[in-house]
């Protein structure tokens, strides 16, 4: 994907497939018109390249880091090891069904926290609204956004009916 200029979030995948589940991130963020950058980098597969990334980030002025995975999934937590920034673990679905890699994301030692959201979909849309959330402390037209996303929320449930 290519890199948006000044970004304040970064979405990392541990492979491509994770795409699927977390374009409905990227298109929140977008959404809410917060830059942000897209990366296919492994804990395991590119263990270099992932540290030397997640090193200059703070430098780079992002504020959040979402990191998906399956499996083994320790994309999240090596990234929470490398920096100070909040990084956001978004379980994949995998051969336990995600639960291996839940269970991989939240199980951090004391010291390395990682904030772990529900696996696939749900968790890649709730990281972006976290991440929105953890903006609008110092970008303050985001919480009129998050205010007004959740109202129609609200609304589109209510308006709901059952036949």
């Amino acid at each position: 994907m290519t890199t948006e200029l000044n970004p304040l979030v970064a979405i990392l995948m541990g492979s491509k497939s994770d795409w699927e589940i977390m374009k409905f991130a990227s298109d929140l963020l977008t959404e809410f018109k917060i830059a942000h950058e897209v990366k296919v980098l492994s804990a395991h597969r590119t263990p270099i390249e992932t540290a030397t990334y997640i090193a200059e980030i703070e430098s780079r002025k992002i504020k959040v880091v979402i990191a998906a995975a399956g499996g083994a999934a320790h994309l999240a937590g090596v990234c929470a090891a490398h920096t100070i920034v909040p990084v956001l673990g978004v379980p994949m679905t995998s051969t336990l069904n995600g639960l291996d890699s839940l269970l991989s994301t939240v199980q951090m030692p004391a010291g390395i926290p990682v904030g772990t959201l529900a696996i696939g979909k749900a968790g890649a849309i709730n990281s972006a609204l976290l991440a929105v959330a953890i903006l609008a402390h110092v970008h303050a037209d985001l919480i009129v956004k998050l205010k007004e996303y959740r109202k129609q929320q609200s609304e589109k449930i209510l308006k709901e009916h059952l036949p």
